[in-house]
């Protein structure tokens, strides 16, 4: 999480939005080349249909899954037991719990896909849907809600940089480059199903980087934000053992007997 990654992530942002911008056609002519593959039933993006790439997506999803669960269970552990210590270091909790809420789960799910009206390349006209195509910069879609910018799949794909980040520092590279194979690979999935354009891919890992990158600074790097693991832990203690002692105290009082 150094400052040479976060430029290279502006540098593809830069890029990428001004080629797609200035010249939209890009995202039809790339996504217009799997449109043209067609299964027996006549079916057009027939790679959305094949099994090896579906079963390729259901597993790159379970591993976002399985790599925060470890930190959710311990948050949640931590909230019924508050005198438990955390099963796992506080920083590391609150880092991928919190990139996980706000990259797939904020930024992507809440704020752009319900909001961002930009229809799929399945449901547009140049690929035998009814919708208006619009460039990744135009909300003004047909698209009312779950639209194609950004990929939710590809944003929690390449969330898997957030744990890679924390791996230990002969591992991370390995871990960096695995992250980094995970997402591409989703987002060439996503493109060749007919479910995202390529600038809707694009983004969801440029995004996605930038906020996990901005949330490492600001509880690993930045002096006045950093964090610490028992500060994490005090502060869950302090917020969490008034109302579990209030929880115990209820259960353990005893009714009057009546006479």
């Amino acid at each position: 999480m150094n400052r040479t990654g976060l430029l290279i992530a502006f540098a593809i942002a830069v890029i990428a939005g001004l080629a797609f911008g200035l010249y939209p056609e890009l995202d039809l002519r790339i996504s217009g080349y799997f449109y043209g593959f067609e299964d027996p039933a006549h079916n057009k993006f027939a790679f959305r249909f094949y099994p090896f790439l579906m079963r390729a997506r259901d597993i790159g999803l379970w591993i976002g899954t399985a790599l925060v669960a470890p930190a959710v269970a311990a948050f949640a552990i931590k909230l019924i037991l508050p005198r438990q210590k955390l099963l796992m270091r506080g920083r590391t909790v609150v880092f991928l719990i919190a990139t996980m809420a706000l990259a797939p789960g904020l930024m992507a799910n809440v704020l752009l896909k319900d909001h961002w009206g930009r229809s799929r390349p399945i449901d547009v006209k140049q690929f035998g849907g009814n919708e208006l195509f619009v460039a990744w910069w135009d909300p003004r879609g047909d698209c009312a809600s779950n639209c194609s910018f950004v990929s939710g799949d590809v944003t929690g794909a390449f969330w898997t940089v957030a744990p890679a980040a924390l791996a230990p520092p002969h591992w991370r590279a390995l871990a960096y480059g695995a992250a980094l194979a995970l997402g591409t690979a989703m987002a060439v999935m996503r493109v060749m199903a007919g479910a995202h354009f390529p600038s809707d891919v694009i983004f969801a890992g440029v995004f996605t980087f930038i906020i996990i990158w901005t949330v490492y600074a600001l509880i690993y790097r930045w002096p006045r934000t950093r964090l610490s693991d028992d500060g994490v832990e005090r502060a869950l203690e302090r917020t969490t053992l008034p109302l579990h002692d209030s929880i115990a105290a209820l259960f353990a009082r005893k009714p009057k007997q009546r006479g």
